[in-house]
Formats: structure tokens, sequence, C-alpha cells
């Protein structure tokens, strides 16, 4: 698959500093110890794939494990060895597909449910806590501004993956 054409031309300084921003971000948000933290503080005894599970199993349906792993973008191995985790843990379990009953869909229980919520309740309560001084208009035009840009990267990404494969 063929990448859409990156600009001509150096990028401009906000560009590159919003990009050195979100690196900066990403390093600290995915740190094991930032993590552990979380979890310790949360109260929840899962590891990062389980939580990157639970979070995008709490925003859609019951799917297939197949159709998760493609959502999560991991190999179905690294999906099945999660989901018999968290069954393990009672967080998660396995219901009949409606569409076709020989097929199986990963559901969240209430203890996955309940899990989840105190994570993104803990994961608020310290963007809160850092954000503190900002005042209500930062805060409001920073979260317009954030998801206009997720919104444009994830169209980006899309349209990525829609350019047809190059040919030799």
């Amino acid at each position: 698959m063929s990448a859409p054409p990156l600009p001509d031309g150096p990028a401009s300084p906000e560009v590159a500093d919003i990009e050195r921003a979100l690196h900066r971000i990403t390093y600290l948000s995915s740190r094991a110890r930032q993590h552990e933290r979380l979890m310790a503080m949360a109260g929840v005894p899962l590891d990062r794939a389980a939580v990157a599970l639970l979070r995008k199993m709490a925003d859609t349906e019951p799917m297939r494990p197949g159709e998760l792993a493609a959502r999560l973008g991991v190999e179905a191995s690294h999906v099945t060895r999660t989901v018999q985790q968290l069954q393990k843990s009672g967080h998660v379990t396995r219901v009949p597909d409606p569409d076709d009953r020989r097929a199986q869909r990963i559901e969240l229980t209430d203890a996955g449910r309940q899990a989840i919520a105190r994570i993104r309740e803990t994961g608020v309560r310290g963007m809160q806590a850092a954000l503190a001084d900002w005042s209500p208009d930062d805060l409001r035009q920073l979260a317009t501004l954030f998801h206009r840009m997720v919104d444009d990267f994830f169209a980006y990404a899309a349209d990525e993956e829609s350019e047809p494969a190059a040919t030799p």
C-alpha cells in the first residue's frame, strides 16, 4: 500500500513543534512506570495490552477477536492471549455471534466495565490536576483543536489505507 505523497519542502515550525510535543506526550503516556502508577491508583492490576483491549471494547459492540485485532492494529494471536487473560480475571466473556452461531464475539462483563470506568476516571483526575491552572476557555479551545487534529489524523490514515497498492 502506498502512502499519499508528502508535501514538498520543509514543515512549518509550528507543525514541527506539534510533532515534538506529541512525541513527548506519547512517550510519557506509554512508559511502563506511568502505566503501573495509573493501574495502582485505579486499583486495576492489568497490563497495557489488556487495558487497550478493554478501552476498545468499552467503545464498541461485542466483536469477533479478528475484528478486534484489526481495530487495535495487532496480530490476532495477541488478542487471543489477552482475551484469555481477561476471561480468567472476569473482565470479558465470549458470547455467540448472532450472525454466525459457529463464531463468538468478545463482550465486556460488569467487572470489565467497572475496571475501564475506574481507569478512565483516574486518568481524567490526573489530567485535571495537570491542567488545574488552565482557564476554562483555554481548556475548551484545547479540546476543540485536539479533536479537530485527531479527526484529521484519522482522515489522513483512512486515505493511506484506501490508496491502491503500487504496481511494479
